[in-house]
């Protein structure tokens, strides 16, 4: 008996890794149907109708459950037994038997899919359906695996560190309201890039970055020679405050964008060739050279953006005493966006640190 009850599980399990539809799903059912007689037969001692002095309970009836396959929803009928309870050994653990359903399920909703259009998903795939409730809670099972990635142990040393922000709709306590993501990127001994950090907060004040930060020294950041960032003011002071002796590298994607706003629209592009003159001399020293040359050009025609480069020299070009190799990779906060905008939470990855996704649009 418990060699059939063998055969009968690994054949139903051959059967769900075969692609046909509705003879698929029936051969599942019927297969699985004689599996839990077989499990029945076995836990009370007697096969259907049978007379046996070694019998310990009886069949009492079944009870409806659908099973959500990738062939598509199966019905099964459940024996009851008395005395005792039976729950068929292909269903266990509840609902987690098909871990490729629930990881497309998952995927969805990390990617921005609603709970309502993951229901038109899960149909398309040939099941019956599913609530949001139940969508819920799926996803929730992620948030063991991300608060063990977000209070992970850091350890070596991190170089370069790149942090920034963006903005996320998400709903707390029933309103929607705009809330601030951050990370931070670093760069190991090796050359890998990493994600430290993600955190979600309603705005990008001091107290904000500087906890973030903190939080990142105490996992066990360390051996940092140049952080990566725009010049948020407050980000900027929890820098100083938290990685002090660090180098600091302003956003050059950031700071020309700063730039061009203080221009007439005319003249933005031939302004930003100029400019740009300044970042492919050989060295520092000829950079900074050049960069005094352009702002004293600027001088009379667009004082302001001759200030605002003078102003950002130093900040704009601290990348330029690092090795020669490193330098096309420290200019920017470009290396956030590669490894982390665009694949961890450019969709909603803020939803799974608290908050409810409500459109999860990047501002």
């Amino acid at each position: 008996m418990a060699k059939a009850r063998m055969d009968l599980s690994a054949f139903v399990g051959k059967l769900l890794e075969e692609q046909d539809g509705d003879v698929l799903r029936e051969g599942i059912r019927v297969l699985s149907q004689a599996l839990m007689e077989t499990e029945v037969a076995g836990l009370i001692g007697a096969e259907r109708h049978e007379r046996s002095g070694e019998r310990t309970g009886y069949r009492n009836g079944s009870r409806l459950r659908t099973w959500d396959t990738r062939m598509g929803t199966i019905e099964l009928a459940i024996p009851k037994v008395r005395p005792g309870t039976y729950f068929p050994s292909l269903l266990q653990p509840r609902r987690r038997a098909e871990h490729a359903l629930l990881a497309v399920v998952q995927e969805a909703y990390v990617h921005g899919v609603s709970t309502r259009k993951v229901d038109d998903l899960v149909r398309a795939l040939g099941v019956d359906g599913i609530s949001k409730s139940e969508v819920s809670r799926i996803c929730g099972e992620l948030d063991v695996t991300v608060a063990a990635f977000r209070t992970r142990p850091l350890t070596g040393e991190h170089r370069y560190l790149w942090v920034d922000a963006t903005y996320h709709k998400v709903r707390v306590d029933g309103r929607v309201i705009s809330q601030a993501t951050v990370v931070a990127v670093g760069v190991t001994s090796d050359g890998d890039r990493q994600v430290l950090g993600v955190d979600v907060g309603p705005s990008e004040d001091r107290a904000f970055w500087t906890a973030f930060l903190r939080s990142l020294v105490k996992r066990g950041l360390k051996g940092v020679r140049l952080v990566i960032s725009d010049a948020h003011e407050g980000l900027k002071q929890a820098i100083s405050a938290v990685l002090a002796g660090t180098s600091w590298q302003r956003c050059r994607v950031h700071f020309m964008r700063n730039l061009l706003a203080t221009v007439p629209h005319g003249a933005r592009e031939a302004i930003a060739a100029i400019v740009r003159t300044i970042f492919v001399q050989p060295d520092h020293a000829s950079a900074l050279t050049q960069l005094r040359k352009i702002a004293e050009g600027l001088r009379s025609r667009f004082p302001r953006a001759a200030a605002l480069l003078e102003e950002a020299a130093e900040d704009i070009l601290a990348y330029r005493h690092l090795p020669l190799e490193h330098q096309r990779q420290l200019h920017s906060t470009d290396a956030i966006d590669k490894v982390y905008f665009a694949a961890v939470a450019a969709r909603c990855g803020e939803s799974r640190l608290g908050a409810t996704p409500a459109g999860c649009g990047v501002q």
